[in-house]
């Protein structure tokens, strides 16, 4: 791929001004499908650089019970892979320059078959996609699927990761890759920062991409100390517990302030 992906670019413009990316997470669907896109547009309103969607699944092994109620909640509306797609379509109209992540499981992506999900997603106009069961010693077709259709695969690496599947994801990762800063589901608690900041310059070395850091980050006291040794700050639960505890009339100022909140702080570091 010779053209720069806008996940590339985001990165790029942000090394130029000095600034660390934020990655706000929210499932799609949730609290309710015609809520998705607005939540998007308030995001970057708030300051996201970058937005991880989730696509419900019925059995999402890797989330904690905050994301896995999310998932639920968008399962009641029927809300599927398709559905997701049309979301970022929608969002695209009027925002060219954001990148989307999608991030959810294979069994939706298989149901539709690669290639032509692969196809819809170019379509409508997502970035990157983050499958958290492709094992990456299994994806060497799926990446190249996504990459014939300008999407970046991303994959996941934690603290247990063993240093053969750190090179392995380094050929095939593009955009930059999520690493996960603690052992157990997202949501959970007890970063070990120390961990994080030996662990990160391992996997820039490794792969030359930006390394986004996600799993238990739940203030911005901990998104700003993340800020100093990682290029990304990915922050899911905290936000999808929001969405939660909203009515629909205070979600989109809640979710707003959320975000600001966490954009001041991950500047100020």
């Amino acid at each position: 791929m010779n053209n720069m992906s806008r996940i590339e670019i985001t990165f790029q413009q942000l090394k130029q001004q000095g600034k660390k990316a934020l990655i706000p997470f929210i499932t799609a669907g949730d609290p309710a499908p015609r809520h998705t896109v607005k939540l998007m547009r308030k995001l970057v309103e708030a300051g996201a650089d970058i937005i991880e969607l989730g696509v419900p699944f019925s059995d999402p092994m890797a989330d904690g019970p905050t994301i896995q109620r999310a998932s639920e909640r968008a399962l009641q509306h029927g809300v599927g892979l398709r559905d997701v797609l049309a979301m970022v379509a929608e969002f695209r109209k009027r925002n060219k320059t954001t990148p989307v992540v999608l991030m959810g499981y294979a069994n939706p992506i298989e149901a539709m078959g690669q290639e032509t999900f692969a196809a819809a997603a170019e379509t409508a106009g997502v970035d990157g996609v983050l499958t958290v069961d492709y094992p990456p010693e299994e994806s060497v077709e799926w990446a190249a699927c996504l990459e014939r259709h300008a999407i970046d695969p991303i994959f996941l690496l934690s603290p247990t990761t063993p240093q053969a599947r750190v090179e392995q994801v380094a050929k095939l990762a593009r955009g930059f890759i999520y690493y996960v800063s603690l052992k157990g589901v997202t949501g959970a608690a007890s970063l070990d920062l120390g961990e994080v900041a030996a662990k990160i310059p391992q996997i820039q070395a490794a792969a030359n991409l930006p390394v986004g850091v996600g799993f238990g980050i739940r203030d911005n006291e901990t998104a700003r100390r993340m800020a100093q040794i990682a290029d990304a700050v990915v922050i899911g639960s905290r936000i999808v517990q929001e969405v939660e505890s909203s009515t629909v009339k205070t979600l989109p100022a809640n979710i707003y302030n959320l975000v600001y909140g966490f954009r001041q702080a991950i500047d100020g570091a």
